[in-house]
């Protein structure tokens, strides 16, 4: 049966980017995607059992996704299938980061299973990306964090995204809901200033951690910082590296952050200083290996 202490369930879209090519702006290249899927696909490469739990459509997007993950060695069968097409996101990638373009209406992407009865199997479940706030797929998402929040370790990376197709009000509405649930939250310094506009992101970070969670805020190119309720916040410098391509970058870290925190064979413990700087340096690598090519799929750093 699937599941187990050191098992992880990713909850969430797996979609095609329609990336630019390189050197032809007019020319898209279709590329597997989304938040959840890059997760699942990451830490599977890096050696952590994960399940992947989306909706898969019935054309050659849908079967392109799945040989990834199947590739990958993700296990698809909490997967729920249709005949319908699967979404598109259009990235439009710049010098201040990525913004993008969705076609979601009408697709299998977001008709999710509800798995809240079978959360607890799992070690740790991750939600987020645009399943938390895409109906239908949000009512399922929603249900299962709430029970995985009871029984395994709840993890969310709220990874806002802006678009037209977005309602912004009910989006963060339902992200901040996410995160009030979480016991390890994972956002971008951006993130935390779209889901709390005013607010200093250190002193979000601060004020989550209170609550017993584990807080990881990224900063892209300036690293990143984990707060715990227990010990100072530690930080670590963002690997250097020639960058190449960002697309994927933060669900590579986050791969690598729950790779981490499972090492022991299951999801127990916060750590402590020592082993949240051992923790945010090797995700920092595994991003920085997706930065360093074109694609999302990160390796394992040399070192163990």
């Amino acid at each position: 049966m699937t599941g187990g202490p050191g098992h992880v369930l990713v909850v969430g879209e797996a979609l095609i980017d329609l990336v630019p090519v390189e050197g032809d702006g007019d020319v898209r290249a279709a590329q597997s995607g989304g938040a959840p899927a890059n997760v699942a696909v990451g830490l599977a490469r890096l050696g952590t059992p994960t399940s992947f739990a989306g909706g898969l459509g019935g054309d050659g997007f849908a079967r392109t996704i799945e040989e990834r993950m199947r590739t990958a060695g993700v296990d698809l069968a909490l997967c729920a299938r249709s005949a319908l097409p699967t979404a598109l996101a259009v990235p439009d990638p710049g010098t201040e980061g990525t913004g993008y373009h969705f076609h979601l209406r009408d697709t299998a992407t977001f008709r999710l299973p509800d798995l809240s009865a079978q959360a607890g199997r799992f070690g740790a479940v991750y939600v987020g990306g645009l399943a938390a706030v895409v109906d239908p797929g949000a009512g399922a998402v929603r249900a299962t964090a709430r029970a995985a929040a009871e029984h395994s370790l709840l993890v969310v990376d709220p990874n806002v995204r802006e678009d037209r197709t977005l309602d912004p009000e009910r989006s963060l509405a339902a992200l901040r809901e996410l995160c009030g649930l979480a016991h390890v939250v994972k956002a971008s310094d951006e993130d935390l200033a779209r889901l709390w506009p005013g607010a200093d992101p250190e002193e979000t970070c601060a004020g989550l951690a209170a609550g017993g969670r584990l807080v990881v805020m990224t900063r892209g190119a300036r690293g990143s910082t984990a707060y715990t309720s227990t010990a100072p916040p530690v930080s670590v410098a963002a690997t250097p590296v020639e960058v190449v391509n960002t697309i994927g970058a933060g669900d590579a870290f986050l791969a690598g952050l729950l790779n981490r925190l499972g090492a022991g064979g299951s999801f127990t413990g916060t750590p402590g200083v020592q082993g949240a700087h051992d923790m945010l340096a090797y995700a920092s690598e595994v991003a920085a290996s997706v930065c360093a090519r074109a694609g999302t799929e990160p390796s394992a750093p040399a070192r163990t």
